[in-house]
Protein backbone atom coordinates (compact mmCIF):
# COMPACT_ATOMS: atom_id res chain seq x y z
CA UNK A 1 0.00 0.00 0.00
CA UNK A 2 1.14 3.28 -1.02
CA UNK A 3 1.67 6.25 1.68
CA UNK A 4 1.31 9.84 0.60
CA UNK A 5 1.58 12.53 3.20
CA UNK A 6 0.39 16.50 3.04
CA UNK A 7 2.80 18.87 4.92
CA UNK A 8 3.26 22.24 5.76
CA UNK A 9 6.75 24.29 6.13
CA UNK A 10 7.19 27.10 7.42
CA UNK A 11 9.92 29.05 5.61
CA UNK A 12 12.17 31.70 6.95
CA UNK A 13 10.12 34.46 6.01
CA UNK A 14 6.90 32.90 8.37
CA UNK A 15 5.45 31.95 5.45
CA UNK A 16 3.42 28.54 5.11
CA UNK A 17 3.78 26.07 2.17
CA UNK A 18 1.52 23.08 1.49
CA UNK A 19 2.05 20.25 -0.49
CA UNK A 20 1.86 16.61 -1.41
CA UNK A 21 4.51 13.71 -1.32
CA UNK A 22 4.59 10.27 -1.56
CA UNK A 23 7.93 10.35 0.48
CA UNK A 24 8.11 13.74 3.16
CA UNK A 25 12.01 12.98 3.99
CA UNK A 26 13.06 13.34 0.15
CA UNK A 27 10.55 15.96 -0.74
CA UNK A 28 11.70 18.18 2.80
CA UNK A 29 15.32 17.62 1.74
CA UNK A 30 14.70 18.83 -2.02
CA UNK A 31 12.81 22.20 -0.83
CA UNK A 32 15.68 22.60 1.74
CA UNK A 33 18.31 22.29 -1.55
CA UNK A 34 16.42 24.87 -3.19
CA UNK A 35 16.53 22.24 -6.64
CA UNK A 36 13.88 23.88 -8.17
CA UNK A 37 14.57 28.09 -8.34
CA UNK A 38 10.72 28.69 -9.51
CA UNK A 39 9.71 27.10 -6.27
CA UNK A 40 8.23 29.15 -3.78
CA UNK A 41 10.10 28.10 -1.41
CA UNK A 42 13.54 29.01 -2.90
CA UNK A 43 14.18 32.11 -1.50
CA UNK A 44 12.51 31.50 1.73
CA UNK A 45 15.35 28.91 2.86
CA UNK A 46 15.98 27.77 5.50
CA UNK A 47 12.52 26.05 6.01
CA UNK A 48 11.04 23.83 8.83
CA UNK A 49 8.70 21.24 8.41
CA UNK A 50 5.58 22.07 10.96
CA UNK A 51 2.96 19.57 10.20
CA UNK A 52 2.64 16.16 8.05
CA UNK A 53 0.07 13.93 7.64
CA UNK A 54 -0.07 10.22 6.48
CA UNK A 55 -3.07 9.24 3.73
CA UNK A 56 -3.18 5.38 2.31
CA UNK A 57 -5.61 7.05 -0.45
CA UNK A 58 -3.86 9.60 -2.60
CA UNK A 59 -7.59 11.30 -3.61
CA UNK A 60 -7.81 11.48 -0.10
CA UNK A 61 -4.35 13.18 0.09
CA UNK A 62 -5.21 15.91 -2.44
CA UNK A 63 -8.79 16.89 -1.22
CA UNK A 64 -7.02 17.75 2.02
CA UNK A 65 -4.41 19.27 0.50
CA UNK A 66 -6.47 21.25 -1.30
CA UNK A 67 -8.67 22.18 1.36
CA UNK A 68 -5.71 23.32 3.79
CA UNK A 69 -4.39 25.84 1.03
CA UNK A 70 -7.13 27.70 1.03
CA UNK A 71 -6.87 28.33 4.76
CA UNK A 72 -5.43 31.43 6.50
CA UNK A 73 -1.98 30.89 8.01
CA UNK A 74 -3.31 31.54 11.56
CA UNK A 75 -5.46 27.86 11.00
CA UNK A 76 -2.53 26.05 9.34
CA UNK A 77 -0.53 26.82 12.01
CA UNK A 78 -3.05 26.02 14.83
CA UNK A 79 -3.01 22.59 12.95
CA UNK A 80 0.09 22.49 13.43
CA UNK A 81 0.15 22.79 16.58
CA UNK A 82 -3.07 20.36 17.29
CA UNK A 83 -5.22 23.70 18.41
CA UNK A 84 -8.70 22.29 17.27
CA UNK A 85 -10.39 24.43 19.43
CA UNK A 86 -8.67 27.54 17.71
CA UNK A 87 -9.45 26.05 13.91
CA UNK A 88 -13.27 25.37 14.79
CA UNK A 89 -13.08 29.44 15.91
CA UNK A 90 -11.18 30.64 13.05
CA UNK A 91 -13.72 28.44 10.67
CA UNK A 92 -16.49 30.31 11.85
CA UNK A 93 -17.97 32.88 9.79
CA UNK A 94 -17.90 36.74 11.16
CA UNK A 95 -18.89 38.61 8.25
CA UNK A 96 -22.51 40.64 8.58
CA UNK A 97 -24.75 38.58 6.47
CA UNK A 98 -23.56 35.39 8.73
CA UNK A 99 -27.01 34.28 10.64
CA UNK A 100 -25.48 34.83 14.06
CA UNK A 101 -24.80 38.70 13.16
CA UNK A 102 -28.02 39.08 11.49
CA UNK A 103 -31.34 40.30 13.89
CA UNK A 104 -34.05 39.38 11.48
CA UNK A 105 -32.82 35.42 11.20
Amino acid sequence: MKTYYVYILECSDKLLYTGITNNIERRVEEHQEGLNKSCFTYKRRPLKLIFNQVFNNVDQAIYFEKKIKKWSAKKKLALANNDFDLIEILAECRNATHHKYNPDS
